[in-house]
């Protein structure tokens, strides 16, 4: 039986590992397809900080807890002023697979405290690997409006 609170996704995206990696690492890249303004410390106990877009605009926050280049990024996460989900109470993992001549990211996103919650950030990864995926691979994934949790 699975946990219910975790998020699990899959994106193959046609980039090598370098170059997903700096997607998610570089406050530059990150912008192009998340947020509003980015700060990326990439060492362990660095500074993970990500303003969203959109009604919200909440202010994502977190510490890097393991950078291995072009393989593997874990660092904590959660939302200033949350009260469900506070700055570092959960845990996001992405490993970089090379593979078909481009990058598997396998990514989990644990210690989500509800069910809510955990469907909530799977929407929000959903939307956010998409953009991913394209600006990574040279596209243009166009304005990001944010994410609706409305049905």
């Amino acid at each position: 039986m699975t946990e219910p609170f975790i998020v699990r996704r899959e994106t193959q995206i046609a980039a090598p590992r370098a170059t997903v990696f700096a997607y998610l690492t570089d406050p530059e890249k990150i912008l192009s397809w998340m947020g509003s303004d980015a700060t990326t410390e990439p060492h362990p106990g660095g500074l993970y900080l990500l303003k969203g877009i959109g009604p919200r605009g909440g202010v994502a926050r977190g510490a890097f807890r393991e950078v291995v280049p072009v393989h593997r990024l874990a660092y904590t996460f959660g939302w200033e002023g949350g009260q469900e989900v506070p700055p570092g109470s959960s845990l996001i993992e992405i490993d970089l697979i090379e593979r078909d001549g481009g990058t598997l990211l396998r990514m989990t996103h644990s210690g989500l405290p509800t069910e809510e919650q955990a469907a909530a950030h799977a929407t929000g990864w959903a939307h956010y690997l998409g953009r991913l995926t394209a600006a990574a691979a040279g596209g243009d994934p166009g304005p990001d409006n944010g994410v609706s949790n409305k049905a």
